[in-house]
């Protein structure tokens, strides 16, 4: 299948999961701005990346105390084959928990960054009503 042109959009609640291909139309965010001062988002969609990613995050914390198991792992017999067997189990449980670990912090991360751009939209919009409330009352 070739892939479409242009570049992808995001669309606000899409799981991965239920996608079947690739779709570069639809949803509504980066409408692009003049350059200079602005947002490409807005605040709705800022409030749903952030949730988005601490719910990336949640779903990696669970897969982190899954992979717990895999770490603990004991070997089924007390043959050479089976402690051999259980202690590959367990390098490869580390890896898979050491990768969850990085994940996490990452979702974590992009959810923070977020929620710094709402909060710098947030003191935008509030400035520009504190600038238009001093205007003048009335007719000028």
């Amino acid at each position: 299948m070739a892939v479409p042109e242009g570049s992808p959009v995001y669309e606000p609640g899409l799981r991965w999961s239920e996608v079947d291909r690739f779709r570069p139309t639809g949803g509504s965010y980066g409408t692009p701005v003049a350059e200079g001062a602005g947002f490409k988002y807005d605040e709705a969609t800022l409030h749903e990346l952030a949730n988005e990613w601490a719910e990336l995050a949640k779903e990696y914390k669970a897969d982190l105390n899954q992979a717990d198991y895999l770490v603990k792992t004991k070997p089924p017999g007390a043959e050479y084959a089976s402690g051999n067997n259980a202690d590959i189990t367990q390098q490869s449980g580390a890896a898979l928990r050491d990768a969850l670990i990085q994940r996490i912090a990452y979702c974590e991360n992009m959810e923070r960054k977020y929620l710094a751009a709402l909060g710098k939209y947030t003191a935008a919009d509030e400035h520009a009503a504190t600038v238009i409330n001093h205007q003048p009352k009335g007719i000028l």
